[in-house]
């Protein structure tokens, strides 16, 4: 059976990159069993924090080369990127620690915190996979990474200069230099690595996606970033394609048409890349067999077994008991937080238009460039106003201003080191921050829906290192009452956080891992919402009855450990315009209410 497109004629080094959830980990393990299958020796490395490649293969792996006894010259590595972080950050903060004071020490530790620090400790473990210096790999014909670097990490480690000088010398901002400063000794590591990847008989990209708008619009983002930096040999894959199914479900056929529509209208930037499809399958892919027959057509595997019967006690709610909880103070700040693809725009405008429907003033406002929220709701409707912070100008506005200030008596070095640091995902989150300062404030009168919102830390970044906070409390007094935007924030009465998620493995772990951030700035979630659920869709087709089956323990996951959950279904049509968005909060009959323990 011949191999996927993205595996002909492989290179040493492969990298499979794209949004969390979507398969990245089962495709790089996939690809590497059939590599070894053809008799090549691999080395299949993870750095992603959600990977169970250790689990897929039933055996402890952690940071050494281990053989997997079940596919004969297969061996992997798993990365820790949390562990990497913090040897990488005692690594800086050890030598000073007893001559700072406590409080320096503390901000320095939060500004190696962030997903930069994660990155660029990860790429600093890995190097040597790149350069082959480590006579141990030798023998390996591919090295496969589950979860590549980012061109912001990259473009980084490009730039000439000290690092250790521009932060003594106090010119650099705190977002991510600061996991630089040791780097300038590995300076010629970093150069090899770099040209490693760059080299298209070495290296290949792997950018998977699903056959969704967000995810493909993700990797054509992916895609361009890493071009412009030289890694050129770039293969699309989209995973999990629903197959044209032959049950009357319209939930099946709803998706099938949405997936179809997406490929369809693949991004530009993607047009001209090779492309690989691979469908569906009925089961979840854990275990050797579920991988091995990953790239094969899920045809090959029919016919499906019979509808699986999902379980009819459901322990889900409707968004709209949330909603009824929200509701009586009347006013106050709600933001639906998550990562890329769950769906948080429908999310918010959904509730934005059940509370205005309630006869409620709403301000619904969002920071994703790729949510269209005025297509989203297709109509007018009263006491509903809507707008849009743009990262992009709210972006160049604050690296304007920066480099006009700590930027004005740099010279050309400086500046361009500077300008980099600015165009990290740190500096966007922060300036998009200090516009969604100017609208929290309305929450005291109105309701405030915001779609996408700050990590954790950088909203903890800003309260440490930012002299806003600490300056207003200075300046007012300590017998002065004053309420900064972080307060507001952290004050569980003028501030919702709802985290949205999947019922999957990867979205569910990422969101856990985002309410740690949030509880470290203080900010305690208020509930979770289960979106696009199948489980909650009933369908009655076999390969997705089979899928919503799985979904269970996911659900019952999250329903078991947080006091407030709300499972939304996944609908045969796309909730598009004011009628489906009520539809989408209404109450369903026969569903429970929020879930309290």
């Amino acid at each position: 059976m011949p191999s996927p497109k993205f595996l002909n004629a492989a290179p040493r080094f492969l990298f499979f990159t794209g949004k969390g959830g979507v398969g990245k980990t089962s495709i790089a393990c996939a690809s590497a069993i059939t590599l070894a299958g053809a008799g090549k020796k691999v080395l299949l490395v993870s750095t992603d924090p959600a990977s169970n490649v250790g689990q897929v293969f039933g055996l402890s792996i952690g940071n050494t080369i281990t053989d997997v006894p079940a596919v004969a010259g297969l061996s992997a590595l798993e990365i820790d990127p949390e562990q990497a972080a913090a040897a990488y950050r005692e690594r800086i903060i050890g030598p000073v620690r007893g001559l700072l004071p406590e409080a320096e020490l503390a901000t320095i530790t939060e500004q190696l915190s962030g997903s930069c620090t994660t990155e660029i400790a990860s790429f600093n473990e890995f190097t040597t996979l790149l350069t082959d210096d480590d006579a141990a790999l030798a023998g390996f014909d591919h090295v496969l990474f589950d979860t590549a670097p980012t061109g912001h990490t990259i473009r980084l480690l490009q730039l000439p200069g000290s690092w250790t000088e521009f932060l003594d010398d106090g010119k650099g901002d705190p977002s991510c230099l600061g996991p630089l400063s040791g780097l300038e000794k590995q300076r010629t590591m970093y150069a090899g690595a770099v040209a490693a990847l760059a080299d298209p008989a070495r290296t290949r990209l792997v950018l998977v996606a699903r056959a969704q708008r967000s995810s493909l619009a993700e990797i054509a983002r992916t895609h361009t970033e890493l071009a412009a930096i030289g890694l050129t040999t770039q293969h699309v894959v989209i995973n999990g394609v629903l197959p044209r199914p032959d049950a009357c479900d319209p939930v099946a056929h709803a998706i099938y048409d949405r997936e179809q529509h997406a490929i369809a209208h693949l991004p530009r930037e993607l047009q001209a890349l090779p492309v690989d499809y691979i469908e569906l399958k009925p089961t979840n892919i854990v275990g050797l067999g579920a991988l091995t027959s990953l790239l094969r057509p899920t045809s090959a595997d029919r016919p499906f077994d019979a509808a699986t019967e999902v379980a009819a006690d459901l322990d889900a709610a409707p968004l709209s008991a949330l909603i009824d909880e929200l509701e009586p103070q009347g006013h106050g700040l709600i933001m639906c937080m998550g990562k890329g693809g769950v769906g948080k725009t429908t999310i918010a405008a959904a509730i934005a238009v059940a509370l205005a429907g309630r006869g409620h003033q709403v301000h619904l406002t969002t920071t994703d460039p790729a949510a269209h929220l005025t297509d989203t709701l297709t109509g007018h409707l009263d006491n509903l106003t809507v707008s849009r912070i743009d990262p992009a100008e709210a972006t160049e506005q604050y690296r304007q201003r920066v480099l006009d200030t700590k930027g004005a008596h740099l010279d050309e070095q400086g500046r361009s080191t500077l300008a980099e640091d600015l165009r990290s995902p740190c500096t966007e989150e922060v300036a998009v921050f200090q516009a969604f300062s100017r609208v929290i404030n309305q929450s005291r009168r109105t309701f405030v829906v915001v779609d996408t919102a700050p990590t954790g830390h950088t909203l903890l970044l800003l309260d440490a290192t930012d002299s806003y906070h600490r300056e207003i409390a200075r300046q007012m007094g300590e017998q002065t009452s004053f309420t900064t935007p972080m307060m507001r924030l952290q004050n569980p009465d003028e501030t919702k956080v709802l985290l949205v998620t999947l019922a999957e493995t990867t979205p569910r772990l990422e969101a856990e891992g985002l309410q740690q951030d949030l509880q470290r700035a203080g900010i305690t979630p208020w509930a979770w919402v289960i979106n696009n659920s199948l489980a909650a869709a009933h369908p009655t087709s076999p390969l997705l009855a089979r899928r919503a089956a799985a979904e269970l323990d996911e659900i019952a996951a999250i329903t078991t450990t947080h006091d407030r959950v709300a499972v939304v279904p996944m609908l045969p049509a796309e909730p598009v315009g004011i009628t489906a968005l009520e539809n989408l909060a209404a109450s369903t009959p026969g569903v429970p209410t929020p879930i309290h323990h």
